[in-house]
């Protein structure tokens, strides 16, 4: 069991929806918390994520108010689309096909707050806190952001970093079977709760080229009972959802970064990066930025690197953003 004990959360709203009534989705940032050694050997030293969640089933025990039907795109920038999962259909947006006959490298982006819903990310926003990560569209790279179970309206209840992951690799397989995509360099990336969840896919699965993951928690117990939905007294409901856990299952590269002026580089990115043991995993501060600010710079950066056809982030690059 990995305990990881709080001081509190900030929240700040961050992606609102204009053409919704329904409340934004809310980020939770971690204060910073203070981390033991853990009192026994992770089950992550035994098996994998994949191995330990087998025939397990998770309890749901409470559930959040429904956000409504996801908005229709109202320009070219995306397309609604409907991917299967195994709780049903799913929505999610897609970039759509740009008419060039050209096979293009595409991502899976997983927004923070609410990220089983989604809501309007065509439209600009601010660069101090930029839900939509605009810098993958603009670099001419494949968009999906995936609406999870228990999300919108959707089938299925929300699970809270558990069978989600299964979701995001369902939607996965949608978007590497479009034509215009090269299923080769699909990579998967995610802000806050998104970023959180994309590790445990990290570890679940080997087919992303890499993996990006801002400003997540190294276990859900973080967010102060927010955006957890089983019994979060149970150390094994937990432990399922617990990121630190299961960092040697990643196959895959991936960078874990945060804005180094944030309370969760502290309290979580850099606790996992002192317990990490896996080579492929890169973990980095980005000075002068927040938990918030961070998205642009760091979504430019790598947007540069999938289009050069090779993702190789150093610290030089990371201490040089602005």
């Amino acid at each position: 069991m990995f305990i990881v004990c709080l001081l509190g959360c900030e929240e700040k709203s961050s992606l609102s929806t204009p053409t919704h009534t329904v409340t934004a989705p809310v980020h939770s940032q971690p204060a910073q918390p203070t981390q033991r050694a853990p009192e026994k050997e992770s089950q992550a030293t035994q098996k994998c994520l994949v191995d330990a969640k087998a025939g397990f089933v998770t309890k749901i025990v409470r559930s959040d108010d429904p956000f409504g039907p996801p908005d229709v795109p109202t320009g070219p920038e995306f397309k609604l689309i409907q991917y299967k999962s195994p709780v049903g259909d799913l929505p999610a947006y897609v970039v759509p096909d740009p008419g060039d006959s050209q096979k293009h490298p595409a991502i899976v982006w997983i927004h923070g707050g609410d990220c089983n819903s989604i809501g309007d990310v065509w439209t600009a926003r601010d660069r101090d806190d930029d839900q939509s990560a605009i810098a993958f569209r603009k670099a001419g790279i494949i968009m999906m952001f995936p609406s999870l179970r228990g999300g919108n309206e959707n089938p299925g209840k929300r699970e809270g970093f558990f069978g989600e992951v299964d979701d995001v690799l369902a939607a996965t397989d949608y978007l590497a079977a479009l034509p215009y995509v090269d299923p080769e360099r699909i990579y998967l990336g995610g802000h806050s709760t998104g970023g959180t969840l994309v590790i445990l896919v990290a570890a679940s699965s080997d087919r992303f080229r890499a993996i990006f993951s801002l400003g997540p928690v190294a276990s859900a117990r973080q967010y102060g009972g927010r955006y957890i939905y089983c019994d979060p007294d149970d150390e094994r409901e937990m432990d399922l959802r617990t990121p630190m856990a299961w960092l040697n299952c990643v196959k895959s590269p991936m960078y874990v970064m945060e804005g180094a002026e944030s309370k969760s580089w502290s309290g979580a990115s850099l606790i996992m990066s002192q317990f990490n043991k896996n080579p492929l995993i890169r973990f980095y501060p980005v000075p002068g930025h927040n938990h918030f600010n961070v998205i642009a710079p760091l979504t430019e950066l790598i947007a540069s690197q999938i289009i050069q056809g090779e993702v190789n982030i150093t610290p030089q690059m990371i201490q040089n953003l602005r």
